[in-house]
């Protein structure tokens, strides 16, 4: 069983003057990694390298940003799959200090940073999770919201129209139960998508 982290946690090492911050984030997807690595590259406009590697889903990826190939990138994937994780960003931003550290040198400096970093975050068990679009009445739609509240249910986004376009996220595996109990709740007048 994959596991994930509770919440992002970084840590900081300096190999040789060189500063690598390595941080590792909950992701749920590709889209979600890509705009994490866009925010750490802006809040660091004068590191000179963001390495990464993403694990999330059967989404993985990874960069050397720069870095002699298989030196970043690779590491850090591997930090990721030895620790079982599932959607997780893995990235290290690295200030330059002046002295190489040869490729022996930066895979240590980067599996370290990573590795860092994830002694410090809390990991739960991972549960593959779907998303419901439901198109309801205002009426029903409350009746849904209610119910999904009640069940724990996150409900990311809602649009407001002629009609009501609920998305729901839940665990897959509660799917089917769901779309019955939406359907008991509205006398099948809720259309399911997803």
């Amino acid at each position: 069983m994959s596991r994930t982290l509770t919440s992002p946690v970084g840590s900081e090492l300096e190999v040789r003057r060189s500063r690598f911050l390595g941080y590792v984030l909950p992701v749920d997807d590709r889209e979600a990694a890509l705009a994490e690595l866009a925010r750490l590259r802006s809040e660091h406009p004068g590191a000179a390298h963001v390495c990464w590697a993403l694990l999330a889903g059967g989404q993985s990826g990874m960069s050397d940003d720069g870095e002699p190939s298989g030196t970043a990138g690779r590491p850090i994937l591997e930090v990721l799959r030895h620790h079982e994780l599932d959607g997780v960003l893995a990235a290290v931003v690295r200030y330059f200090g002046g002295v190489k550290l040869g490729a022996g040198g930066l895979v240590r400096a980067y599996t370290d940073a990573t590795a860092t970093a994830l002694a410090n975050a809390e990991t739960v068990e991972r549960v593959p999770e779907t998303t419901l679009e439901l198109r309801a009445d205002y009426a029903d739609a409350e009746r849904v919201r209610r119910w999904a509240d009640a069940a724990g249910y996150a409900e990311p986004d809602a649009e407001y129209g002629a009609e009501v376009v609920l998305r729901l996220r839940l665990p897959r595996t509660a799917r089917e139960g769901a779309v019955r109990t939406i359907a008991d709740l509205a006398q099948g007048r809720i259309r399911v998508e997803g």
